[in-house]
């Protein structure tokens, strides 16, 4: 039964880890390039809109996701317009479009389709399945279960996302355009007199940004719930810029964090219902609060102790 127990939540770790993880990653890239980007939520969940409202009518996979990374991309060029042409405030301009994105799915959801703000439901054939199918664990079977239903039975955007990782590591530590981009993010000025844009690099980093952070609103309609409804990333955006934080701006850490925050939420889900000796039946309202009780803990033991970039959030004005 213990090899049942850990594949079910080895299992349910990685698929709530991965939108974690992708809209962490484009907080990642757009931050080391010097722009905060506190509308990761608004992005994710007007990429889940537009996911699911695409995959729903046009009864595609790819057409959903190419709906949601466009959608995202979009909030990506506005943020940056506000903040990086005009030097807006980028936390306002975060916080508007996370305002903006929960209003407007649900005004164009009963507009469109008049079921209180949800899309249809995607069909089958259209949501993501598993790249390889293997049965529920068995108990006595290790490798079936553990290897097997725990590690191999996931859709393709939960390997992406870990490919990922390992893309932004070498994008930043091993590229001219990661060296570039990290030191706009410590030093505009020098790389603005090296001769090279501190905008189109920034831009660039925004659109980056904004396909992750579509990835991640188009996995949560086509893998884990059947359609689109108001919310629905439940805070996951800023879960996921708490992991950032405790990542310290590096895609090792931050898929650390972001496993953390995913195995919580896994054994939170096991806790439903259980009776704790001494206390009694466990509240769901608490169980549900567990992953942004411990992004207050985080953020409050190591805000301090992390070392964002220095030109994080503060606009380039060019020298004449």
């Amino acid at each position: 039964m213990d090899e049942v127990l850990i594949a079910s939540v080895l299992a349910s770790t990685l698929r709530v880890t991965t939108p974690l993880l992708f809209c962490a990653l484009a907080g990642l890239v757009s931050e080391r390039s010097g722009v905060i980007d506190i509308g990761l939520e608004g992005k994710m969940l007007a990429a889940a809109f537009a996911c699911g409202s695409a995959a729903a009518l046009g009864h595609s996979t790819l057409l959903g996701l190419g709906a949601g990374i466009l959608v995202a991309c979009l909030f990506s060029l506005v943020h940056g317009f506000a903040c990086v042409t005009h030097r807006g405030d980028q936390v306002v301009s975060g916080i508007a479009l996370n305002m903006v994105a929960a209003g407007l799915t649900v005004v164009l959801g009963i507009a469109w389709f008049a079921q209180g703000g949800q899309t249809p439901p995607v069909d089958a054939a259209v949501r993501l399945k598993g790249v390889a199918a293997f049965a529920e664990p068995e108990p006595g079977n290790w490798i079936a279960s553990v290897l097997g239903h725990g590690l191999l039975s996931h859709d393709v955007l939960v390997y992406l996302a870990l490919a990922c990782v390992a893309g932004i590591w070498f994008l930043l530590e091993r590229t001219r355009a990661g060296l570039r981009l990290r030191a706009v993010g410590e030093n505009p000025a020098m790389v603005d007199a090296a001769g090279v844009s501190v905008q189109a690099l920034r831009y660039a980093a925004l659109l980056l940004n904004g396909v992750l952070c579509g990835l991640a609103g188009s996995y949560l309609v086509l893998a884990q719930n059947a359609a689109f409804s108001p919310n629905m990333t439940a805070g996951r955006g800023y879960i996921a810029l708490a992991a950032m934080i405790f990542g310290k701006w590096k895609p090792l850490p931050t898929l650390a964090a972001c496993l953390l925050f995913g195995f919580l939420d896994a054994v939170a889900i096991r806790l439903q219902g259980v009776s704790v000796p001494g206390i009694g039946q466990v509240p769901v309202q608490l169980i549900q609060a567990l992953p942004y009780l411990l992004t207050v803990v985080l953020l409050a033991g190591f805000i301090g102790s992390a070392r964002a970039p220095k030109a994080l959030g503060r606009p380039y004005v060019k020298e004449r």
